[in-house]
C-alpha cells in the first residue's frame, strides 16, 4: 500500500491524474478522525492530505476564512476565538464518540462530512456557510467553484453540491468559508421532569416564541447522568440555549422562563456549564465510552422522532437523546444494529434519514451505513458520480456498495 501525502494543490492534482490513467483507487483522508464513518473503503492507495495544511487568509472586517483542506479545525477555531468570531454552524467532533482524540478534524472534513450542531436550528451546516473551493475531480481535472464573498457565488454552487459527499465525488485541495461574531455570552435555561412527548411540545413552543433560541434538546432520564460535566442528574432534562449581549439574553431568559413555566419547574446554566453541557451534546459524549456498541445518527420531523424511538424500543434495546428541537435522534443500540427495523419505522412516521455511524467494521460491510436513496434520487446520484468520478477512483464503494 502506498500513502501519498501532498503538500499543495498542484501534487495533489498530479497524484489523482496518476490514478485516473492508471485506474488506482484513493481512499482520500485528513487526519483520519471520521474514518471509521462508512463503509469500509478497499484501496491499495492512500490520499492522505495532512500536509496540505495552512490557514492561506483571514480577514476578521470580511468575515471570511481561507485554508487548505487538511488544517485542524481546532487551530482555526482558536484563531477565529482569539478575534472573537466563530463556525456560526458549530461543526461537530466526531473524534471522541469513534475513539479517537478530539480536535483531530479538518476544515476539509467539516465540508466533506457536511458537518453541524446544535446552532442548525438556526444557523444550518457547512454548506450554507462554505463561500468557495479549489478541488480535482475524479477524472483527474482541476476546478473551483464559489470565491471569498457570497456575491461571487454565481450560477451551480458546486461547492454546496460536494458538502456531505464524503469524498466521492472530488478532492478538495482549498476551501473558503463565512465566519460570524460569537456571541458575547449564553445562558441555558433548564426544564425538569418531562416526557419525550412533552419536551417536544416544550421545544415547539420554544423555538416559536421570540426568545430567539439557539439550542433545544431533550436529555431523557436514561441518559442525563452522562452529562456530568454540565452538572445535570436525575431526571430527564429539557434544554434551551439563548445567546448573544447580556442584556438581551437576560431579558429573553425570563421571557422563556415564563413561557415554560406551565411544563414544570425551570432552572439556569451560566456561561460556563452551558458551553460544556453544548459541547456535549453536540459531540454526542454521552455516547463515547469505551464499550463501542452501534451507534445511529436519525434525521426526521421533530415531532415524529420520539414516536419511533417509542416504537423501535417496543422492538429492540436502545437509549436515546434529541437535538435539533427533537428531530436530530442519537440511538445507542444495546447489540446488533437493528437497521431493517429501525428504516421501515423511520418510514412510517412520515420520513428521514439514519446514518450508522459507529459500528465494528463487520457490520459497517453487511449494514447499508448511509440511508438508501429512493430510485428517482439513487439514479440522480449515480450520474453525478459518473460526471465526477467515472472510474471509480475516489473512496470507493465508502457510501454505497459497487
Amino acid at each position: 500500500m502506498t500513502t501519498f501525502t501532498p503538500t499543495t494543490a498542484a501534487q495533489t492534482l498530479e497524484i489523482v491524474q496518476w490514478a485516473v490513467a492508471e485506474e488506482m483507487p484513493l481512499e482520500v483522508v485528513g487526519h483520519g478522525s471520521k474514518r471509521s464513518i462508512g463503509r469500509p473503503v478497499q484501496t491499495e492507495h492512500t490520499l492522505d492530505l495532512s500536509k496540505l495544511s495552512g490557514i492561506t487568509l483571514y480577514e476578521p472586517e470580511e468575515l471570511v476564512l481561507s485554508a487548505k483542506a487538511g488544517t485542524p479545525l481546532a487551530e482555526i477555531e482558536a484563531l477565529l476565538a482569539e478575534n472573537n468570531q466563530e463556525f456560526a454552524f458549530e461543526p461537530m467532533d466526531y473524534g471522541p464518540l469513534l475513539g479517537a482524540e478530539p480536535g483531530r478534524g479538518t476544515i476539509g472534513g467539516v465540508l466533506a462530512a457536511n458537518l453541524s450542531g446544535p446552532r442548525r436550528i438556526k444557523a444550518g451546516a457547512a454548506r450554507d456557510h462554505v463561500l468557495g473551493i479549489n478541488a480535482v475531480s475524479g477524472r483527474g481535472e482541476a476546478f473551483k467553484s464559489g470565491g471569498r464573498v457570497v456575491k461571487n457565488v454565481t450560477g451551480y454552487d458546486l461547492s454546496k453540491g460536494l458538502a456531505g459527499s464524503w469524498g466521492t465525488l472530488a478532492v478538495v485541495s482549498d476551501v473558503t468559508f463565512k465566519v460570524l461574531p460569537a456571541a458575547e455570552t449564553e445562558k441555558t435555561l433548564v426544564v425538569a421532569g418531562l416526557s419525550d412527548a412533552e419536551a417536544v411540545a416544550a421545544m415547539a413552543e420554544a423555538t416559536g416564541s421570540s426568545a430567539e433560541i439557539s439550542g433545544a434538546a431533550h436529555l431523557p432520564e436514561g441518559v442525563v447522568g452522562r452529562f456530568l460535566e454540565g452538572g445535570l442528574k436525575g431526571a430527564a432534562r429539557t434544554v434551551l440555549r439563548l445567546e448573544g449581549f447580556a442584556p438581551s439574553v437576560d431579558y429573553r431568559l425570563d421571557l422563556l422562563a415564563r413561557l415554560m413555566k406551565p411544563y414544570g419547574s425551570v432552572e439556569t446554566i451560566e456561561e460556563g456549564r452551558s458551553r460544556v453541557l453544548w459541547r456535549d451534546i453536540r459531540d454526542c459524549l454521552p455516547f463515547a465510552d469505551a464499550t463501542p456498541a452501534p451507534v445511529w445518527r436519525v434525521s426526521m420531523a421533530p415531532t415524529e422522532g420520539h414516536k419511533m424511538v417509542d416504537a423501535f424500543r417496543r422492538a429492540a434495546g436502545a437509549n436515546a437523546y434529541y437535538d435539533w428541537q427533537g428531530g436530530l435522534v442519537w440511538l445507542r443500540m444495546e447489540a446488533d444494529p437493528e437497521a431493517e427495523i429501525l428504516r421501515k419505522l423511520i418510514a412510517h412516521f412520515g420520513g428521514g434519514h439514519a446514518t450508522l455511524v459507529r459500528a465494528p467494521l463487520s457490520l459497517r460491510a453487511a449494514v447499508p451505513v448511509f440511508h438508501p436513496q429512493p430510485p428517482a434520487l439513487a439514479a440522480l446520484s449515480a450520474r453525478l458520480k459518473a460526471q465526477f468520478d467515472p472510474k471509480d477512483i475516489l473512496n470507493p464503494g465508502r457510501m454505497a456498495a459497487a
